[in-house]
């Protein structure tokens, strides 16, 4: 590690299943990491035992130096910003002391994050990116890392940067594939879209891959993505494909290439060791609140704007609140139930 990586550590706010994979491998690079969670008993086990990275992927245990953030101290000028999409607000309310004036921070979550980022502190602060590897935060001091996938990175107005330039350095340490875009809100789109298949199957007790199989449901994972397509090609945005997801046949309608892109979907699903999404462990685990309303309520909103109906999306959020409030119970009854607007 050389002088200014010791000066200049990277900041990684939430160490759960994205900022504990990524914290681990690039300390273990050699990189200055400096970790920070709300889980007093994960933060101890990071400091003394290590952060356990398990599953298929790699093995390795790693130590870091972490923090809660009220026993953090210090500035950042590089913050990767990993919470779940609906405690951002709160988490950039703790951060923001601790950034620097030339600071930045990179939103590794789920959905637009980067709107809300840019919003509090600027645009020229934020970096976009894109992560879909397949993580589970276990239990204090474990995280499973179930499977690889794309990642990517890129400015908010497609400007190749410095900074742009030394964050993919980083991040492909972690990823050797990591991608340095100058579309960031086409892979960001593109995760929403691929995002709200996943909520549907978290609607069911089974696994990724089973629920999304199921040929009696093909509608309503044809209309989600659909849905979410229209409104990213409303908003001017070209949304970007990966590990299956085919952005062009869901614009299109194109039900056939819909029926491929399901099926790479469901064969991308199957080879990872993370067998259900993180909104199913939310539900089902961990009982609390999904990023529903960040993610997809935040896709509904933008509907609105633009005029798009989006029946669909619509009864997914209903169905997955009244999951989180006890109202329903999780089982393939509730696919069914999607059916009648989903056609």
């Amino acid at each position: 590690m050389t002088q200014a990586e010791n000066a200049d550590p990277i900041l990684i706010w939430g160490a759960g299943a994205i900022g504990g994979v990524m914290g681990a491998y690039l300390a273990r690079a050699g990189q200055a990491v400096h970790m920070v969670d709300v889980v007093e008993r994960h933060v101890e086990a990071m400091r003394n035992e290590g952060l356990s990275i398990e599953g298929p992927v790699d093995e390795f245990q790693q130590r870091l130096v972490a923090d809660t953030p009220e026993t953090l101290q210090g500035r950042f000028r590089r913050v990767i910003l990993a919470v779940k999409a609906h405690h951002t607000e709160a988490a950039l309310d703790q951060l923001m002391p601790h950034l620097s004036d030339d600071g930045f921070v990179v939103s590794a979550q789920n959905g637009l994050n980067e709107k809300l980022i840019a919003q509090r502190i600027g645009s020229q602060r934020t970096l976009g990116c894109f992560v879909n590897f397949g993580a589970d935060w276990l239990e204090p001091g474990r995280i499973l890392y179930g499977n690889r996938a794309a990642v990517a990175l890129g400015e908010l107005d497609g400007a190749v940067t410095p900074r742009l330039k030394d964050m993919h350095a980083l991040f492909s340490l972690v990823e050797s594939n990591a991608v340095q875009t100058d579309n960031i809100w086409g892979y960001l789109w593109g995760k929403l879209g691929y995002g709200s298949l996943l909520f549907a199957t978290a609607l069911t007790p089974e696994s990724m891959a089973d629920a999304m199989s199921s040929p009696g449901h093909h509608a309503v994972y044809a209309t989600l993505g659909e849905e979410v397509m229209r409104i990213a090609v409303a908003e001017g945005v070209r949304p970007l494909g990966f590990n299956g997801f085919d952005t062009e046949a869901f614009i299109h309608g194109d039900q056939a290439g819909i029926g491929r892109s399901i099926a790479a979907m469901v064969t991308h699903n199957r080879n990872t060791a993370k067998t259900h999404s993180g909104i199913y462990r939310d539900l089902a685990v961990r009982k609390r609140k999904t990023e529903v309303d960040a993610q997809m309520g935040i896709v509904l909103e933008i509907a609105r704007n633009h005029g798009v109906p989006t029946p669909g999306i619509a009864a997914l959020c209903t169905l997955i609140h009244d999951i989180e409030c006890g109202r329903r119970a999780q089982s393939m009854e509730l696919l069914d139930e999607m059916l009648s607007v989903c056609v």
